[in-house]
């Protein structure tokens, strides 16, 4: 049984992905040495809009206007609150 999730916890894909989240961790804790966290924190909501994209060119999901409409009322939040 152990040898299962070890099998599992060293899969390339889910080996990756910690990689990912310990960079992301990192790269967050040095943006806040930098920033204000009123400043920083709504670029955490670029998520969304960073999903939507990979996942129309990467996985070949649906372009529809009700995505792109909710990209856009994120991309405006954004914007709206970084520049008040």
């Amino acid at each position: 049984m152990i040898v299962s999730y070890m099998k599992f916890l060293f899969d390339p894909l889910i080996f990756s992905g910690f990689i990912s989240a310990f960079v992301a961790s990192v790269f967050w804790m040095l943006a806040m040495t930098k920033f204000e966290l009123t400043y920083a924190y709504p670029f955490m909501s670029l998520s969304p809009a960073l999903v939507f994209i990979i996942g129309i060119f990467v996985l070949g999901e649906t372009f529809t206007i009700g995505k792109v409409l909710g990209l856009l009322i994120i991309m405006i939040g954004i914007i709206i609150t970084v520049k008040v």
